[in-house]
This record gives structure tokens, sequence and C-alpha cells, in this order.
């Protein structure tokens, strides 16, 4: 059985300042022990991940990747709407329809990536 004193030390400090303090802070005790107990399950089961050999799991991309795809699209659509404009509005339709479709690849490629 693992030594559980740590937690006890917390649970009994916990009680201690709820007998001290009255039942007004009685939420934040309470609050504050979760997040201990959260930190302390995460550590364990880290740690037990760790020794069956069990890698870390990866961060997915964030949205964050696409951020200069968007603005590079908007910055290139400006001039090749105008550009397209000379043609007439199929080809502004077709000009847009090319930059949402490239943008879309993009983010389908980059949620993909490990």
């Amino acid at each position: 059985m693992r030594d559980t004193s740590p937690l006890r030390e917390d649970l009994q400090a916990t009680l201690d300042a709820r007998r001290d303090l009255g039942p007004d802070y009685e939420p934040a005790l309470v609050d504050s022990l979760v997040e201990r107990l959260d930190a302390t399950i995460a550590a364990r089961v880290a740690a037990e991940l760790h020794l069956r050999g069990v890698p870390p799991a990866k961060q997915r991309a964030s949205g964050s990747a696409m951020i200069p795809i968007a603005l590079g699209s908007m910055g290139i659509g400006i001039p090749l709407t105008a550009i397209a404009n000379s043609s007439g509005l199929v080809a502004i339709v077709v000009t847009w329809i090319a930059i949402v479709a490239i943008n879309m690849a993009s983010a389908m490629v980059i949620m993909r990536r490990p």
C-alpha cells in the first residue's frame, strides 16, 4: 500500500484551518484541498505511465498555427480580387473559392500533425 501521509497531513491541515477560521472560509479551503488532490493524482498517474513505458500524450497543433496562413490569404486575396475584378464576378468567385480551399487544406494538414 502506498504511503498516504502527505495526503493525510493535507487533509488534517485543512480540517484544522476550518476549525480555526470557521465556516466562512470552508469553500476556499475545500477548493485548495481539491487542487492539491488533483495535483497528487496527476503526478501519480504520470509516474505510473512512465513506469509502464507509455509516452506522454502529444499536444495537438493549436489554432495559432493558422494565423499566418489566414493573414497571408487576406493579404494576397485583396490584390487577387482587384485583378479578378477586371474579368468579372465569376473570376472573383473562383479566386475566393481557391483561397478558401487552400485554407481548408492547410487547416486539415495542421490539425493532423502530431
